[in-house]
């Protein structure tokens, strides 16, 4: 019934007032906070004053009938439970209530008990509404766009994007390079949307073999393959009512390509080893690290895929291009890591933050939050000084691929180390690496197939 904080308060609407205080008086000995109305105009107006759990009211009265004072609450409270008491001959009318979003009718003459049954099933029901809808506010807190860090014009151009297209059914392709917080960004836009109620089913494209990846989206049936000895709902059954988020979608092959293709199309997907299509209702969005245009170009993507994914496209920029968000960015994972050890945020002097935000950042947001985990662990005090900095690799601090001061390498050499550092600065994407150097993506690989012939790294 009632918690230990505070007793459940039930509202008793009735203009018999022996009847009234009858049922006052029960439900108060019962455990609630009860209180009485004598009609269904004061009825709403200490609903509209009060904080109840449960109204009960009866359906015919003299001072506004129980109808109107259910419609009253609903436009008001509408997660409030309203209990609807009404005599035998007015059935028809309770039944109209039900429609009109009453919990329960009970028929007079009804059992004291009969009707406590019914207040605690009530109360119970509002409390699961209530604490719902703080499970939501709270994933939502910590998955929303409040969860999008910066300032700079870049990111903001990034949260103007994800609040219009929230609430939208449109498919989103997410754009950046590895580590600038592509989940996070389709976190947010399924949070901040109408279908932050239903499940967010992430899956990373690369990461599962294309042989079990069509079995993992679409589902199958029993005996579809060897070791299929049940049938298996697919990711996209998994994620009805909600969003399906597709990671590294550019490492999709083509078989698969054209068969997501035709699910986008048609909203419906077929199991492996069914001949039944069953439809989908899940919101796509996809993400990738590669350049999907290029791909397209090379025959690796398909043309008309591209278009269905990336109908509203959102870039990230990476962490080189938004400089200026850094001491935010370092601010919040102080805090985040304080949070989870119970101590105090450690604090960067100016120099140390000054050494970070002249960093390359090739990881990105991931590498630096990687960074500052390091120093919190590692760093002994309250303060973080540029010599507690891990340091940088070879070339990263006078922005070479080889050490300043060193011999001079051959230009053999030379190519091969600065087409490596092209390769790290793009976080190993080689259709960027390849537009900067200049070059074919195909060149690229065989310049890499030489260097394994002559056994260099």
């Amino acid at each position: 019934m009632a918690d230990a904080e505070r007793r459940a308060a039930v509202l008793v609407v009735d203009d018999e007032q022996e009847m009234c205080d009858l049922l006052v008086d029960f439900l108060g000995r019962a455990g609630y906070e009860a209180e009485g109305a004598r009609g269904g105009s004061e009825g709403l107006e200490k609903v509209r004053n009060g904080d109840f759990d449960v109204v009960v009211t009866d359906l015919r009265m003299r001072d506004g009938d129980g109808m109107e004072l259910l419609q009253g609450v609903k436009a008001d409270r509408p997660d409030l439970p309203v209990i609807i008491v009404t005599a035998f001959g007015s059935i028809d009318r309770a039944i109209e209530a039900m429609k009109a979003g009453a919990f329960y009718f009970v028929t007079k003459p009804f059992k004291m008990r009969e009707m406590e049954a019914l207040v605690a099933k009530a109360v119970e029901q509002r409390r699961l509404v209530q604490e719902n809808r703080r499970l939501r506010r709270e994933v939502g807190d910590r998955f929303g766009i409040q969860q999008l860090i910066g300032r700079s014009k870049a990111m903001r151009e990034v949260f103007r994007l994800v609040e219009l297209v929230a609430d939208s059914m449109s498919n989103v392709l997410i754009l950046g390079d590895s580590g600038t917080g592509k989940e996070l960004v389709a976190r947010a836009v399924h949070f901040g949307g109408r279908r932050a109620h239903g499940p967010f089913v992430p899956v990373n494209c690369s990461a599962i073999p294309e042989g079990l990846l069509e079995s993992e989206l679409f589902g199958h049936t029993r005996g579809a393959f060897t070791g299929a000895y049940t049938a298996r709902r697919g990711l996209f059954a998994e994620a009805s009512g909600g969003t399906l988020f597709l990671d590294e979608i550019g490492d999709l092959g083509m078989a698969l390509q054209a068969k997501l293709l035709r699910v986008l199309q048609d909203r419906e997907v077929r199991p492996v080893g069914s001949s039944k299509s069953a439809p989908v209702d899940c919101r796509i969005i996809a993400a990738t690290h590669r350049d999907l245009k290029t791909a397209v170009r090379e025959g690796t993507f398909r043309e008309d895929l591209y278009y269905r994914l990336s109908v509203i496209p959102i870039r990230l920029p990476s962490l080189a291009e938004r400089v200026e968000d850094i001491p935010m960015l370092v601010d919040h994972f102080l805090k985040s890591f304080a949070g989870r050890t119970s101590t105090e945020p450690r604090r960067l002097t100016p120099r140390a933050m000054d050494a970070l935000m002249r960093r390359p950042w090739e990881g990105n947001v991931r590498e630096l939050e990687n960074i500052v985990e390091r120093l919190v662990v590692l760093t002994n005090g309250d303060v973080i000084d540029e010599d507690d900095l891990p340091a940088l690799g070879p070339g990263e601090a006078n922005g070479t691929p080889w050490p300043a001061g060193g011999p001079l390498p051959p230009l053999r050499e030379v190519e091969r180390r600065y087409i490596l550092h092209v390769l790290a600065e793009t976080g190993g994407n080689k259709e960027r690496a390849a537009r900067i150097l200049g070059i074919n993506r195909r060149t690229l690989y065989r310049q890499r197939e030489r260097w394994a012939d002559r056994g260099e790294p």
